[in-house]
């Protein structure tokens, strides 16, 4: 509607130009007022045309340098026009619209230093260049998107505005050119400065995260994508000639889950390292082969009970890559919801960062049907005085409570203190 009422107004006022001048030969008659109209005519042609000109027939394109890269990452992204006709203008704007996601920057660990104060992260991008295309059938402009935050970004539309030398006709088009970078975030080692003991066997998380993972032999079956060298059973490789691995059954005992909160997280750097740390351990358990999984609690809870096969394993990154924190929906009420995908008798470690009494209270009532339960709480320093009565609530009931600050955020390797 508003690009129809735009060339209205602008054929309207070309046409007014054209009637004034025409007149003023005519009743005026003379060498100089016919100069004049035929002096001007060549220009008020050059403005119909580009009043008529077909600007939405263009071709425009984007090319990234890269679809997928790590958090805080960078890439080249190059917006490419193309034109049939090399129709002579004098001036494009080009601005290649991003989205919201985009609109903060992850400059690693050193985020962490803006903890208290998120809105530091956030600015505008705005990519606008001005070319000058002249008879150019292709022309192009090329930027760098820098300190690129977790997420799936889309890239979704470009915009394109022209017009002629004088500022009388002006045009603008939106066009629907889809891009997709996928930016997961990076795994980062991680130590403990306590253990998240295994009560039965006796043995403890060390600070190299050398949880032990005692099985038996139950079997045979061929050999899968992730599954460790020492696994192979060379004989029957051998007599089948196929690759055989052997198939354990867990021992007791063995089992953890990681619980991950993603509801109600006011600020976006806290959140950020909740997934790192998520992130780090199961990367960690993948490497050395440790049964594990993960619960999401938030919008859209998803449950991932094993990470030992590497598709399982690629869909849970996919998973963390696009999580992001609900608004309304309540973390103790959503874990309640989730009973039957908790382990019984196997460990919990809750990745959180909110410390209130219904998280407490629910925490209590997990804590029978789980062998061992570990927390780890991520939040400002300034923080502390706030979540102290809670966290002594916890270990009174038995619960090791360990805490992340930006201080230990900032480390690397990640370190984890317990409170």
């Amino acid at each position: 509607m508003k690009y129809r009422f735009r060339m209205i107004v602008s054929s309207l006022f070309l046409i007014t130009i054209l009637l004034l001048l025409f007149s003023y030969a005519m009743f005026q008659g003379g060498f100089v007022s016919w100069f004049l109209f035929f002096s001007f005519l060549p220009i008020l042609l050059y403005e119909a045309v580009v009043l008529l000109y077909p600007i939405r027939k263009w071709q425009v394109s984007r090319k990234l340098s890269h679809y997928i890269t790590n958090a805080g990452g960078a890439v080249t992204v190059k917006v490419k026009i193309k034109r049939r006709f090399p129709f002579p203008l004098y001036y494009c704007i080009i601005e290649d619209m991003l989205a919201d996601s985009l609109k903060k920057v992850d400059n690693g660990k050193e985020k962490y230093q803006y903890m208290h104060q998120a809105d530091q992260l956030f600015i505008g991008r705005r990519m606008k260049r001005v070319l000058f295309p002249g008879f150019k059938r292709t022309f192009s402009f090329s930027y760098r998107l820098e300190q690129i935050p977790r997420g799936v970004h889309s890239f979704p539309k470009v915009r394109i505005r022209t017009g002629d030398f004088f500022g009388l006709v002006k045009k603008d088009h939106i066009y629907a050119v889809n891009d997709s970078l996928v930016v997961p975030p990076i795994a980062r080692p991680f130590l403990l400065e306590e253990q998240i003991r295994n009560q039965q066997e006796g043995n403890v998380l060390s600070s190299s995260l050398r949880l032990n993972n005692v099985n038996l032999a139950t079997g045979i079956r061929e050999y899968l994508p992730g599954d460790r060298v020492s696994w192979i059973d060379w004989k029957q490789t051998a007599r089948k000639n196929t690759m055989m691995t052997k198939e354990f059954e867990q021992e007791r005992g063995t089992s953890r889950i990681i619980v991950l909160e993603a509801c109600n997280i006011s600020n976006p750097i806290v959140f950020e390292g909740m997934v790192e740390v998520t992130y780090a351990l199961l990367t960690h358990f993948k490497k050395q082969s440790l049964e594990s999984g993960l619960l999401t609690v938030g919008k859209d809870t998803s449950f991932f009970a094993s990470i030992h096969a590497q598709g399982d394993f690629d869909r849970l990154k996919e998973h963390i890559t696009k999580l992001q924190p609900s608004k309304n929906d309540m973390f103790s009420m959503g874990v309640e919801h989730q009973w039957s995908k908790l382990v019984s008798g196997g460990t919990l470690l809750f990745v959180v960062g909110n410390m209130e009494k219904p998280f407490v209270e629910m925490i209590k009532k997990v804590r029978q049907r789980a062998k061992h339960i570990c927390i780890l709480f991520i939040r400002p320093a300034q923080q502390h005085t706030y979540s102290t009565p809670f966290v002594r609530q916890l270990q009174a009931f038995g619960v090791d409570v360990f805490e992340m600050t930006e201080r230990e955020l900032m480390k690397t390797p990640l370190e984890v203190k317990r409170i």
